[in-house]
């Protein structure tokens, strides 16, 4: 039944989110006289938010870019792993040039099925993009297209995938990719108008005047962007690099608390010796002082 499942799952998750129920409860109709279980396994599919379904949308219009997003993940592992700083940075400033420009692009696709994202559906859509960068798990989920809900990251310890899949055996899935419907497009009326040539050259001119502050303030806004995503590039190296050290401490400090154990056990043996010996010295202290009085008597009678 999995093979089966994880097919329909497919087909049902490929589809835009508003048709998701209707064709998910007729599915599980049709299978029912079929294959019971099969068909209760279908209506208990999930339908996605609208960034879990943007996510899974983009894996199969745009698979080639993400499998060059997951690809692009591992290397920024491996350099974490490697504490490579220079290569942290570059890394790190491709990661977020790449998640927002593949965010952008999903924004345009999901345009292109008729659903508008918000500004908060993106911005889960980037975490989403983010999380598959940084940890292989959440990757593995993206590449599923069965996403449900978006996935976000902490940065400590592996990403909580709980719920974020459509099914368990979704993780190890690969949703194939799927060409966007052909449609036909609707005829525009053609406008003619008639050319006012002074209203034109006064239209150009403050359209001249437009750009050129235009220009200026994207002068101004790219020399202020540069500077502040040094200093973010600077600041997530540094963050990478901490946390590595932070994990390296961690783990020193659990082979030092495992020594302290050791050296307690060997402490409390040594104690138990010292003891014993104690008593063995005041025995002998006592015999001594016992045999001189004796010596003291023989030597006095």
């Amino acid at each position: 039944m999995t093979e089966r499942l994880l097919g329909a799952a497919d087909d049902l998750y490929a589809l835009a989110v508003t048709d998701f129920t209707l064709a998910r409860d007729a599915l599980a109709a049709s299978l029912k006289s079929e294959d019971k279980e099969l068909a209760a396994a279908v209506k208990a599919l999930r339908k996605p938010t609208v960034a879990g379904w943007a996510v899974n949308l983009f894996v199969r219009r745009e698979s080639e870019q993400v499998d060059q997003l997951l690809d692009l993940g591992a290397a920024l592992r491996d350099a974490q792993s490697a504490l490579d700083g220079e290569e942290l940075r570059a890394l790190s400033r491709q990661r977020r040039q790449v998640t927002a420009a593949m965010a952008t692009r999903a924004r345009a696709v999901a345009a292109d099925e008729g659903q508008r994202l918000t500004q908060a559906v993106l911005d889960q859509v980037e975490a989403t993009f983010t999380a598959a960068l940084l940890d292989e798990g959440a990757a593995v989920a993206v590449r599923s297209g069965m996403l449900v809900q978006a996935i976000t990251v902490t940065g400590v310890g592996p990403a909580d995938l709980t719920g974020v899949v459509a099914l368990p055996d979704a993780l190890g899935f690969t949703a194939p990719p799927r060409e966007a419907p052909e449609r036909e497009e609707e005829p525009r009326p053609v406008l003619r108008l008639v050319p006012d040539p002074e209203r034109r050259t006064k239209e150009r001119r403050a359209a001249k005047e437009e750009v050129a502050a235009a220009e200026r303030a994207v002068t101004r806004a790219a020399r202020a962007q540069r500077s502040a995503q040094r200093r973010v590039d600077d600041l997530e190296a540094r963050l990478l690099r901490l946390r590595s050290e932070a994990d390296e401490l961690r783990r020193r400090v659990a082979q030092l608390e495992a020594e302290a154990e050791e050296v307690d056990d060997e402490l409390v043996e040594a104690e138990s010796t010292r003891d014993e010996f104690d008593a063995e010295l005041t025995t002998a202290e006592e015999e001594r002082d016992d045999a001189a009085e004796a010596l003291a008597r023989l030597e006095r009678g």
